[in-house]
């Protein structure tokens, strides 16, 4: 579900970006589940690199009022480094509902079948086919962040530290696409750093 489809102005500016490089981009797995990525595969050294650079080219950041991050190692370092660099005075939210996608039994294989479960997004957005998290179930976890941080925040700014998938399908729920439409969306390279808005 999109609960931001009723939603035609933001009280709030929300920032994504995408996790630096990781261990586990370097060795093309799929690392999903929290018990594999909540304390492994973390930012590989190049990863730590593209996130400096990243924050120290989005001046529009510069006034983060929060940073939320995923817990999985390779988002929470990306957070931790974007908050020393910011000098943010709040402390980091980890929040689960930014967290990777859940790619069942594809969880520790080759990331060249991310492309498997992308065109069942395409056909179907509520299927768990391999077991895996739906787009569906993505867009409304993430939303309903968003539509929380609405009802209890105004003119804050947020930078939501995550993951590939889970920042493709949240940008399809802004530009009130469904779900099985986030292929169409444009991806973040990691350490991207981008701004969302309500497209009408």
């Amino acid at each position: 579900m999109n609960h931001l489809l009723n939603i035609n102005t933001l009280t709030n500016r929300y920032f994504v970006m995408r996790h630096g490089k990781s261990l586990a981009n370097q060795l093309e797995l799929i690392v999903s589940s929290p018990e594999n990525g909540v304390n492994s595969y973390g930012l590989h050294d190049q990863g730590r690199q593209e996130i400096i650079e990243s924050v120290e080219a989005s001046p529009e950041i510069a006034d983060i009022s929060l940073i939320l991050s995923s817990d999985f190692q390779r988002a929470r370092e990306s957070a931790e480094i974007a908050h020393e660099l910011l000098g943010c005075r709040e402390a980091i939210v980890f929040h689960k509902h930014l967290r990777e996608r859940f790619f069942g039994e594809l969880e520790l294989k080759s990331s060249e079948h991310y492309q498997t479960i992308w065109d069942e997004d395409g056909l179907d957005e509520s299927h768990t086919k391999l077991g895996v998290e739906s787009a569906e179930a993505v867009m409304d976890r993430t939303t309903t962040l968003i539509t929380t941080l609405e009802s209890y925040f105004t003119e804050a700014s947020f930078l939501l530290a995550s993951h590939g998938d889970v920042l493709q399908i949240l940008q399809a729920a802004f530009s009130k696409l469904p779900a099985s439409e986030h292929r169409s969306v444009p991806h973040l390279n990691t350490a991207e750093i981008r701004e969302l808005t309500i497209t009408l």
